[in-house]
């Protein structure tokens, strides 16, 4: 199975399909969600609404806690790290990370941002040694081979690679760089723009991005079945070599 991590972060509570002036990014994850799970239904999904119920800001305590080592932690230590342990939990336990991202001021919401800033965490998903020969940081996550969809929406256009506005987009690199020195490299995504404007221009970038959403979803549909397939292959390979 694959176990799917599905984050909204959007402050609007419900998806722009669904009521007016509502969330294209909560629009696209479900789109996404419910598409994969047409197709694998026993893959497990945890919901995290980071948008209506944001964690817990990094305070100066936080950061005693996580920087102590386990076994040295009293229990209000422990205590102001069980959110963050939490959220820990739910990315390590996930294959696939979808993740719906609204553009605010040219990058992430507040209350995505928290969501990072609790995921990044010294000993369980990067590791830190003052000591260690070149860069005393590196990933834990790489080997976990986790995916990450960022689905995101914008106000304006122009904000791909190369485009108008790429330079002032702070949104997609801000989830990206930091996921990235977890560990996690394989990154897709799709995003609507043109909300502000609501034309015509908004309504052919939702159809474009719904579009690519449903080709995003069936091409990791297919690279994961072959993925499965090519393990299942070698496991009947390496038995027969023992048998």
């Amino acid at each position: 199975m694959t176990s799917i991590l599905h984050i909204d972060s959007s402050a609007r509570p419900r998806g722009s399909d669904m009521a007016p002036h509502g969330s294209h990014t909560r629009r696209l994850t479900r789109r996404f969600v419910e598409r994969w799970r047409a197709a694998r239904p026993a893959d497990p999904v945890t919901y995290r609404d980071v948008g209506q119920a944001p964690p817990t800001p990094v305070t100066g305590d936080w950061i005693h806690a996580a920087f102590t080592p386990p076994d040295r932690r009293e229990a209000w230590m422990v205590q102001t790290l069980a959110e963050s342990d939490t959220l820990v939990d739910e990315l390590l336990a996930a294959d696939l990370i979808v993740l719906g991202a609204p553009m605010y001021n040219f990058g992430p919401p507040a209350q995505l941002k928290a969501w990072i800033d609790n995921i990044v965490r010294v000993g369980r998903t990067f590791g830190f040694d003052r000591a260690r020969t070149g860069e005393p940081y590196w990933p834990l996550l790489t080997d976990h081979r986790k995916t990450l969809v960022v689905l995101s929406a914008r106000g304006d256009h122009g904000y791909a690679p190369g485009q108008r506005l790429a330079h002032v987009n702070h949104l997609e690199p801000s989830i990206t760089t930091p996921l990235g020195y977890l560990g996690v490299t394989d990154v897709h995504g799709a995003a609507i723009e043109y909300d502000e404007f609501a034309d015509a221009r908004l309504a052919a970038s939702i159809l474009a991005a719904e579009t690519e959403v449903d080709l995003l979803t069936d091409r990791l549909l297919a690279a994961r079945h072959g993925r499965i397939r090519a393990l299942g292959e070698a496991h009947d390979i390496a038995a027969q070599a023992m048998g």
